[in-house]
């Protein structure tokens, strides 16, 4: 069975997609192709604002690129050797929340301890938020992508915890996902299955992927 997978690929570029190992291990034929590109944004604030952990009550990662935009702080401004000294300990003394284990696992590799891996959505870690913090402390920073849901900020804000948002990235189409299509359904064929990965790959105005199933 031939399966077309409209996701991301997986960071680590040596490793194989798990999605597509899985897949072929049960004999089917899976093909890959990247519906969104990202570009990041107003990282001079960001870098300010994770350098600046007294206040803020917490951080809340809700995807890998806000990670790894953290990482990009780090690195662009030679800041690495401080965030280790003490910054992220100043950090891991408040709560880090995350959704996903992908998500957690790169929260983990800065040096942060995780919460709320296992909530699997932005819906369900609201709920844990809420259950765990105060309305009186700090806002929780929320680095994000410009198409956001609004499912966590605004329970947040419905039960009185104060967060503060900061657009980290622009997600877009990808510039080759067009011609990437088209080459596949001329060389492949419909496939059997098609699998959408980001609810962003359906709703990107204009977006190519839109008319595939």
């Amino acid at each position: 069975m031939h399966v077309l997978l409209l996701k991301e690929p997986r960071d680590e570029e040596s490793a194989p997609d798990p999605y597509m190992k899985e897949l072929e291990s049960h004999g089917h034929k899976a093909t890959l192709i990247p519906v969104l590109s990202f570009k990041f944004v107003s990282l001079n604030t960001f870098s300010d604002k994770l350098f600046q952990p007294e206040k803020h009550g917490g951080l809340i990662f809700t995807s890998p690129r806000a990670v790894e935009a953290v990482k990009m702080c780090l690195d662009m401004g030679g800041r690495r050797e401080e965030w280790n000294k003490s910054i992220k300990d100043k950090w891991n003394s408040k709560s880090i929340y995350v959704v996903g284990k992908a998500t957690a696992a790169l929260v983990q590799s800065l040096g942060l301890k995780p919460l709320g891996e296992d909530t699997g959505t932005a819906d369900v870690l609201s709920r844990l938020i809420i259950e765990r913090e105060d309305t009186d402390i700090p806002p929780l920073f929320f680095p994000c992508g410009s198409i956001k849901r609004e499912v966590l900020p605004t329970a947040l804000r419905e039960n009185g915890v104060p967060l503060e948002t900061l657009t980290v990235y622009q997600t877009a189409e990808h510039p080759d996902l067009e011609k990437n299509l088209k080459n596949y359904f001329t060389e492949q064929g419909t496939p059997a299955s098609i699998a959408f990965f980001s609810p962003s790959g359906e709703v990107l105005p204009g977006s190519s992927a839109k008319a595939v199933g």
